[in-house]
Formats: C-alpha cells, structure tokens, sequence
C-alpha cells in the first residue's frame, strides 16, 4: 500500500509540473489506509510563496477531519519536506511521513533549502532579512492574557 500512496505523491507532483502550477512537488495525507488529502505545489499558480504540497495536503486534511492534528494519519511526499513544510508537518503531528527525493536531489534541480537552514542558526540581526524586536512590552499584553485564560484550546 505505501508504494500505491506515494505512487500518487508522484502523480501529483508531475501534473502540477507539467501543467505550469508549480514545481515537480506532490503530497497525500493517508488515514485508515484511505488517502484524504492531496496536495501539489501551488506557488506559482496561486501566487502563495507557502503552497507547498505538504502544506496544501495538511490544510485538506486538517478541513477534512475537522481538526487541527494529524495523529492518526501518515504523510508520503514526493521529497523530502522544506524547513517550513518539516515545520508545518511537527505542528500537525501525523504518525509518520514517507518521502521520495532527498533535500540533496531537490537542491540539484535548484530547490536549495540550505540557506534556510543556515539563517535559523545565525544571530537575529545577521540574518539576510533582519528580525528587529520591537514594542515587547505591548506584544506581551497577549501572551499574558492567554497564560490566564482558563477557556483556551491548547495546541
């Protein structure tokens, strides 16, 4: 069965080349062995440098289930996840992920992530896009009041 789900990541990422929506990139969501979600890149299509196929198949999913989590479920991706799907992909904590390409085959096509990874360990304020701390003080009204709410839906 996995080499059926990931059979149709690669489907995925193929059309959507193919057809000039984005790059070679597919992803389903799987649960009780029944795909729920598919996701193919979308950046160029829809404009949405954050439509990676891994994060449109967790936002089908997630719509789908009526959840915010993916626990019960199993990811296959056509390559190895970004830095933001690998992100995306912990906050909806499936089960397990599959993939085809590693990072090292995205990058030989020009989909090189290791500047990101770079940045993430570089000091705030060297970073290429500086991230500059501003009105602590106010932004830290919010997290105090959500420390204190007794209603709120943890995640």
């Amino acid at each position: 069965m996995k080499e059926e789900f990931m059979q149709e990541a690669i489907r995925l990422s193929l059309e959507t080349m193919r057809n000039n929506k984005g790059g070679p990139f597919g992803a389903v969501v799987v649960k009780d062995g029944i795909i729920i979600a598919r996701g193919s890149n979308r950046v160029v299509s829809t404009n949405d440098p954050t439509a990676h196929a891994e994060v449109v198949a967790i936002r089908e999913a997630c719509s789908k289930l009526n959840s915010f989590q993916l626990e019960d479920c199993e990811i296959y991706t056509s390559c190895e996840p970004c830095p933001m799907c690998m992100a995306a992909i912990y906050w909806a904590r499936p089960r397990i992920v599959y993939f085809g390409n590693s990072k090292e085959d995205a990058a030989e096509i020009g989909f090189d992530d290791s500047f990101i990874y770079e940045e993430l360990v570089t000091p705030l304020l060297q970073r290429k896009i500086p991230m500059v701390r501003i009105q602590q003080d106010e932004a830290l009204k919010a997290f105090r009041e959500w420390a204190a709410k007794p209603d709120k839906i943890r995640y």
